[in-house]
């Protein structure tokens, strides 16, 4: 998952009987499936959750960038090299499409760049890992961007317009990548022993992270129940995280490689895979800003805003001119 604990009101959910005439309103709209738009009514609390949320979301894909931009002129072929490139400029697509839904519901892109720069706002903690070898381009994309089609494909019926449209296009895109993914990670598997002994070792690196992405059991959270309730979310993080599972164990396999963890086995009784729990002091260390590239990725956006001033300062004068221009011509 690309937002990670976010917060709604946490208040409890409110019954119908509860809400004044307003609420109860828009949440029926919501119960008959009606699709929330820009300039409906609609409770602070559904407002700041979705601005939480889907800054999250544009936030990790544009951060997402780096870890992989860090391999396009290292990529071992032409091919490879131009598959890349344009995942990494989809990726860019996604968080404009994001942060344009985002602006809909009242906050400006220059307001969610500043939260992200200054580190107030968070992002996906998968992209906090470091990239080490070619295989981790194909692992993130077989379970990176597995993980993430996994939460975002329900995305797409959620109840506000703007980020459910916004995700058609994305869900779309994100298979791609992660076919990408796989491919890499089945020639590497067909390859020579060191090309299938890399490729298992940056299963064994980002296996933890990716089940991570789907944030902690929200069984029992405040916030997790209103965004049922509002249908901004439609599965558990723990649904997501055993859909997860039992689609890549098998991929896995089919790969020869083997997933780190030794708590891993089939339950005939339950029909998926019993697995192991993953390190959450880890997660929280990570989403908090301590994880081994957070720095380093916060230092590099930063960087590209302050070298991309000149321009921004460009167009503000430009459009100042037409201004004075269509105004004498008046």
């Amino acid at each position: 998952m690309y937002a990670q604990q976010v917060k709604s009101t946490g208040k409890g959910v409110k019954s119908l009987d509860e809400m004044d005439p307003q609420e109860r309103a828009f949440q029926e709209r919501i119960n008959a499936g009606v699709k929330i738009e820009a300039k409906d009514w609609m409770p602070e609390g559904y407002r700041k959750t979705l601005i939480r949320q889907i800054g999250q979301h544009a936030h990790s894909e544009i951060v997402g960038q780096l870890p992989e931009g860090n391999w396009i002129t290292r990529a071992p072929s032409l091919e490879r090299k131009a598959i890349l490139i344009a995942k990494v400029q989809d990726e860019a697509g996604h968080g404009l499409y994001l942060y344009c839904a985002a602006e809909t519901l009242g906050i400006s892109r220059d307001e969610m760049t500043e939260q992200l720069l200054s580190g107030k706002a968070k992002y996906s903690s998968i992209f906090n890992y470091p990239t080490l070898t070619w295989a981790d381009i194909g692992a993130i994309g077989w379970l990176v961007d597995g993980a993430a089609i996994m939460n975002q494909v329900p995305l797409q019926k959620c109840s506000y317009g703007p980020y459910s449209r916004a995700m058609i296009r994305i869900c779309k895109e994100e298979s791609f990548h992660q076919r990408q993914g796989f491919d890499i990670m089945m020639r590497l598997c067909e390859g020579t022993q060191a090309q299938k002994d890399m490729a298992q070792d940056a299963l064994n690196r980002w296996w933890w992270p990716a089940l991570m992405m789907f944030g902690p059991s929200d069984k029992d959270s405040v916030h997790s129940a209103q965004s049922f309730a509002w249908n901004i979310k439609q599965d558990s993080n723990d649904e997501l995280r055993q859909k997860f599972v039992d689609q890549t164990v098998p991929q896995a396999k089919y790969l020869g490689l083997t997933v780190p963890d030794p708590d891993l086995k089939w339950n005939e009784s339950n029909d998926n895979y019993d697995f192991g729990e993953p390190d959450w002091s880890e997660f929280f260390a990570v989403i908090s800003g301590n994880g081994p590239c957070n720095k380093e990725r916060l230092a590099a956006r930063n960087k590209a805003w302050d070298d991309g001033a000149w321009f921004r300062e460009g167009l503000e004068a430009y459009a100042v001119k037409q201004d004075a221009l269509q105004d004498a011509a008046e």
